[in-house]
């Protein structure tokens, strides 16, 4: 063989070695989840927190919840704004999940807040889910987390009618659909009232008798921060959990972006 005979050789030689090797695999874009809601998924009131730190630091959860807004006010006020920036810039994630939970501050009787159950809240709702999907993001909606108000025994489940709505637009929709009226209220009736009240964000006080929301006014009583909406740590991790095991369900694909229980 001549020198050039053999350069040619080894010229194809290492050419073949090339193409056989395999380029290394990019790395997997990261998950990212947005939470939209009310006190009750909020920063220091709710679960939407603890949420975030069940996944994996590798991905990226928002927790754009705001106390005392309804799926009017939240809209109304430029928040919804900040969601559908966020969802423009989404090419650095693989998928990005949208959680919109609201209710609580719908109902009656919040000036500026509420909305009509039979016409605004589901345009409302529906409004989110289609706006989510146009930007390319996955929208993922949660029934309202049950108030932890017993009568006689039974819980009372005043936003039920909401929840009803929030299923009902699912389905229309096509979204996603986290329950988590109907679990939190199967709990929280099997718990009981004494059970149900170490899950607010301060100790129940010993005189204290009042509706669902509110502080105690009586004579003599000292303010605090017990109500049977809210919630404080034990709660939280509760609840966030429990929408942990809805999503796993409703969205198996996000199973393994939520951490093991020993490291959470």
């Amino acid at each position: 063989m001549t020198f050039l005979h053999y350069v040619a050789a080894a010229a194809l030689g290492f050419a073949t070695v090339a193409q056989g090797a395999e380029a290394p695999a990019a790395p997997a874009k990261p998950f990212r989840f947005i939470l939209v809601g009310d006190s009750t998924m909020a920063n220091t009131t709710g679960y939407g927190d603890a949420l975030c730190a069940r996944i994996i630091r590798s991905d990226t959860c928002l927790n754009l919840a705001k106390g005392g807004r309804s799926s009017g006010s939240f809209h109304a006020e430029g928040r919804w704004d900040e969601v559908q920036g966020l969802l423009r810039g989404s090419a650095a994630y693989r998928a990005t999940y949208v959680l919109i939970q609201f209710g609580h501050n719908d109902q009656p009787g919040k000036p500026g807040r509420s909305t009509d159950l039979a016409t605004e809240f589901p345009a409302n709702m529906a409004r989110y889910v289609q706006e989510v999907k146009a930007l390319g993001g996955i929208p993922v909606l949660v029934t309202p987390l049950t108030r932890r108000s017993f009568h006689n025994g039974v819980l009372e489940n005043n936003l039920q009618p909401w929840a009803d709505v929030v299923r009902a637009t699912a389905a229309a929709q096509h979204s996603a659909l986290l329950d988590l009226n109907a679990d939190s209220y199967a709990t929280v009736q099997a718990m009981g009232q004494d059970d149900a009240d170490s899950l607010a964000m301060a100790p129940r006080p010993a005189n204290y008798d009042a509706p669902s929301i509110g502080k105690v006014e009586s004579a003599g009583a000292v303010k605090t921060t017990f109500d049977r909406t809210h919630l404080g740590a034990k709660g939280s991790a509760l609840f966030s959990a429990m929408v942990e095991q809805e999503l796993k369900r409703a969205l198996p694909e996000t199973a393994s972006h939520f951490r093991s229980e020993e490291k959470q």
